[in-house]
């Protein structure tokens, strides 16, 4: 019964994650109550895939795909643009879960195009740094636009076609595309081949779970955060010491660790690193605030805060113990 059920295909298969992708785009227009599922979607969706034994590479993560919004409509967008399809604009999905950021379309308003270009970075900073297979749809890296067009299957021409010119503004989204593929294929605790547990692996010198949740304030999170329906920050804790897998060679696979400082409100959010026992120093390695994606350089204490811009996401890591 009905054409698409997410979960259901049977052990070895991987599938389109259709509520990764819901879950995702809800959360970077601050939907309410919408970090409980995002957060599920970012460690794989054990929820959908573990009581049939499959793995994180069940899920095919995509926030777009072929048909629908590309990435730069969808941060420019509310509704659908579909006149030039001949159908009076009936055709094509019309409830898109996107945001325009505060302005329908194309716009010359720095602060539009600025917000617009942080959620580009938002959303495929989640892409890539989520457990499970990436899926980027082509042009995406490229900001590429149908201007509005979410059904643009009947349109051989500009509005479909890729100009692989790049224009000087491409060319920064490239790069921080470029940047969060090398980073996630270096580190193995960005792409486990299980699910985290929220258990010690078993290293006995290592006291830390694989995965934990934290408030800005770097206390644990609880059910009660969860569910509230204006949670829209976490921090989260990957621990590379705690992968319970082997490497090629049989050995015990260990990486560095990070800390994703995820901020979904519209201002700046105040976060504690968590103390010396989870670290005692951090690197910054993202910041979608920054222009270029590119964090602030100084090492991070434990214990100390550090603020985190509105909408956007920052990454540490620190070497494996």
């Amino acid at each position: 019964e009905g054409g698409y059920q997410v979960g259901n295909f049977p052990p070895l298969w991987s599938e389109w994650n259709g509520k990764y992708r819901d879950a995702v785009r809800d959360f970077w227009r601050t939907e309410p109550g919408s970090l409980g599922e995002f957060a599920s979607r970012l460690t794989g969706s054990s929820d959908i895939y573990q009581h049939s034994r499959r793995r994180p590479r069940a899920s095919v993560n995509f926030v777009t795909a072929h048909d629908g919004f590309t990435l730069r409509d969808l941060v420019s967008y509310n509704d659908k643009h579909n006149e030039a399809n001949g159908e009076d604009n009936r055709d094509g999905e019309s409830h898109n879960r996107s945001w325009n950021c505060g302005e329908e379309g194309e716009t010359d308003d720095p602060a539009v195009l600025e917000l617009r270009a942080r959620q580009q970075r938002n959303l495929l900073a989640t892409l890539l740094l989520s457990q499970g297979i990436p899926m980027l749809c082509h042009g995406d890296e490229l900001g590429r636009t149908q201007r509005g067009n979410n059904n643009a299957y009947c349109q051989d021409n500009e509005i479909s076609w890729i100009d692989w010119e790049l224009a000087r503004e491409q060319g920064p989204l490239m790069e921080f595309t470029r940047r969060l593929i090398a980073l996630r294929a270096a580190h193995p605790v960005l792409r486990r081949r299980r699910f985290f547990r929220g258990e010690t692996a078993t290293n006995a010198e290592q006291p830390l779970p694989d995965l934990m949740w934290l408030r800005p304030d770097a206390r644990e999170m609880t059910a009660r955060d969860w569910q509230r329906d204006d949670a829209h920050s976490v921090c989260v804790f990957l621990n590379g010491d705690a992968i319970a897998e082997r490497d090629p060679h049989g050995g015990r696979m260990v990486d560095d660790s990070f800390l994703l400082l995820v901020n979904g409100y519209w201002e700046p959010v105040d976060f504690r690193l968590p103390d010396g026992s989870f670290g005692e120093r951090w690197t910054g390695l993202i910041d979608t605030a920054d222009p270029d994606g590119v964090p602030d350089e100084r090492e991070r204490k434990a214990g100390t805060r550090l603020r985190v811009e509105a909408r956007s996401l920052v990454l540490l890591s620190r070497p494996s113990r």
